[in-house]
């Protein structure tokens, strides 16, 4: 009886312990996109929509990105901005960390010099 007992204690002690690394390791490389993987840069271009797909277009050198956060854009279709977003050059990719409306200050002026 005594020898049930202590297998089973060594068996709860190792499951714990089991447990408990395998959900340290989730919380620490779970994900496999971390905003840390990629650098945090501001772009101005023209959000673009295909359907329910969302997209960035930059004006630098007129790439089209996936928009890996689709929601943070989805009021901006067809507006000119600047994100500040983390890129995935790799994989085509940005994750938009916040969005900036920018004004077309030459229509502007042209129109009060009218």
């Amino acid at each position: 009886m005594k020898k049930l007992l202590v297998l089973f204690l060594a068996l709860s002690v190792v499951t714990t312990v089991g447990v408990t690394a395998f959900a340290q390791g989730m919380a620490q490389g779970g994900d496999t996109m971390k905003p840390a993987d990629a650098p945090l840069k501001s772009i101005k271009g023209t959000v673009k929509a295909d359907g329910d797909k969302i997209m960035f277009v930059a004006d630098k050198d007129k790439k089209s990105w996936d928009v890996i956060n689709p929601e943070t854009l989805k009021d901006h279709v067809g507006h000119h901005v600047e994100v500040s977003a983390h890129v995935y050059a790799d994989k085509g990719q940005i994750h938009v960390m916040s969005v900036k409306m920018l004004g077309d200050k030459m229509g502007k002026m042209d129109n009060m010099s009218k």
